[in-house]
């Protein structure tokens, strides 16, 4: 998406955005619910291992942005199934499956590197499989994760929270359960920092 590419251009260009006062609801970040923010911290990131910008993000953005998370925030990532046609779903299955065993960072960029630098065809779970173990991880424990309760639900909370936040593009951001940041309306990194801290004291 060229908003990534934008903010990426920007990133050493422009200055900070010092003054809490200059981000409007509108134009820097949208509230997507009336319901009150989340009570814990939470950002949640929307994203899709077929989007070759969910793929720059996840390189270039995300483990700085992890880095300056309000303190107590917690970081939520939240793989979206309508990119990909049927393989969308399947790789929601993969993420979820990995997050359950706690290996996304054994999984998450060279799934991305897999796709997109090495131009590996995915078409089915059991090609799925067969990176996960050769990432390192048991192929029992994955076959028992693969269909279990837990990752059926946390494939229906990620595709729910998807549809509540009405997403509709990737790489997505919301704070607390609430406000959806627009990224393009955004002129350096620090002022994604900037943003991120200032919407999580709201409400």
């Amino acid at each position: 998406m060229k908003k990534l590419l934008i903010l990426a251009a920007a990133f050493l260009l422009l200055p900070l955005m010092t003054n809490a006062s200059e981000f409007k609801e509108g134009v820097n970040y949208k509230i997507v619910t009336d319901k009150p923010a989340s009570v814990k911290p939470t950002l949640t990131e929307y994203f899709s291992f077929y989007c070759p910008h969910c793929y720059h993000f996840a390189k270039t953005f995300m483990p700085p942005l992890k880095a300056n998370l309000p303190k107590g925030m917690t970081l939520t990532q939240n793989h979206v199934e309508f990119i990909g046609r049927e393989m969308g779903v399947v790789m929601s299955r993969a993420w979820a499956i990995a997050t359950l065993l706690k290996v996304e960072d054994k999984i998450e960029l060279p799934l991305f590197s897999a796709i997109h630098d090495k131009r590996q065809p995915f078409t089915n779970m059991e090609q799925v499989k067969q990176f996960f173990v050769a990432a390192g991880v048991d192929g029992k424990e994955f076959e028992a994760a693969a269909n279990s309760f837990m990752v059926n639900s946390l494939m229906a909370n990620m595709k729910r929270s998807t549809e509540n936040a009405k997403i509709d593009g990737v790489p997505a951001l919301m704070v607390n359960e609430k406000y959806l940041i627009d990224t393009a309306s955004l002129k350096s990194f620090e002022q994604l920092v900037a943003l991120v801290n200032y919407l999580n004291k709201l409400d």
